[in-house]
This record gives C-alpha cells, structure tokens and sequence, in this order.
C-alpha cells in the first residue's frame, strides 16, 4: 500500500504525458489533410483582422492551441468570437473533427458560411434527442458537402440531412458562451 501511495503522482504524470503526446502525434486518416497543426494556430485568423501564424493563441486569448488541441476559451462579460481558415473550399469535401463541451457550452461550426451549433446539446440544444451524444466527452462531427449542400452527422445520428451552403469559403469555430475543445480536425476535399 505504501509503494503505491509513493508512486500514484508518477503514475498520473506517465497518464498526462502519454494523452498529450497522442494529441501531439495526430496523423489524418488516408487521404485527408489536417487543418490544425495542434501546436499553433497556423492557417487560421479573425476577419478582418489578420491571421495568427506562429502563434499559439489569438490575440485575446479567446482560441488556444495546446498540446493537440483547439481550445475555445468563455469571456466575460459574454462575447462572440468567430475564427476562420486562412484558406477557401469551393471544391466538395468532407469535415471530420472531435469536440468536447463543458455543461451548457455554446459554440458552432462555420461551413463557408452557415453556421452547424456545436454546444452541449443535450443541455443547450436545438439536437436535444441524441441518443449518442456523449456529454463532457469527445464526440465525432462529419460533414460532408456536396452539391451545394452539407450533411451532418454526431457520432453517427443527423443533426443536418441538407444544410444549404454557398459555392465556396472557409471553415470556422464559434467561441460564444463555455469553455469548447476541438481536436483531429481534418478535411478530405474531392477532386
């Protein structure tokens, strides 16, 4: 029992260290490409208001890249923020990405334009009956666009069958209310 008791804050450290460096080691699925570096913020920006290459956080703070992932940071008094892709999509493609939410978090997905809610849904809606949807934990969102249109998914169950989208534009993230983590953020655009 002793020995133990000496060794639980390695054994922890050992834990962190390993998850980090899963998140760190992230490689796309084939034929994807990643569009975050997970060490900095590199190919992203505010509109309007330059891009954050090289830089780890956006200038209020509000984003953060850290050890693998997108973190959304709250504001207080309540603030919406929005960070785009330095780069446009006019071909088809698809959008795959995790994300955990703390209770009641509000956030969204940008696609080109239109914005797919991206939040504690069960909690803060409007997919309140997922049946998949795991709260505080990671969930997967694919979006695949087609035809001028964008198919949404949650770890399988349909949040949008047919989201009109423009011919082309970025992809964005929300930061409104709660703190939000995005990771494995990867795209498959089609020929």
């Amino acid at each position: 029992m002793r020995l133990l008791r000496y060794h639980l804050p390695a054994l922890f450290l050992c834990a962190v260290f390993v998850a980090a460096a899963r998140a760190d080691d992230f490689v796309p699925d084939p034929g994807f490409s990643s569009l975050f570096n997970g060490k900095d913020l590199t190919g992203w920006g505010y509109p309007g208001g330059g891009n954050f290459d090289g830089k780890t956080r956006s200038d209020d703070g509000r984003f953060v890249a850290d050890s693998g992932i997108l973190i959304v940071n709250p504001h207080v008094p309540r603030e919406v923020k929005q960070l785009w892709t330095s780069r446009l999509f006019p071909k088809d493609f698809t959008l795959k990405l995790e994300f955990r939410a703390e209770v009641n978090a509000d956030s969204g997905i940008f696609i080109r334009k239109p914005q797919l809610q991206c939040r504690d849904y069960l909690v803060a809606g409007p997919y309140k009956k997922l049946k998949l949807y795991k709260p505080q934990d990671w969930n997967e969102i694919v979006i695949v666009v087609k035809n001028g249109t964008a198919h949404c998914t949650c770890n399988g169950e349909v949040l949008e069958d047919a989201l009109p989208v423009p011919a082309t534009g970025g992809i964005g993230f929300e930061a409104d209310r709660g703190a939000m983590e995005y990771r494995h953020i990867q795209i498959q655009e089609m020929p």
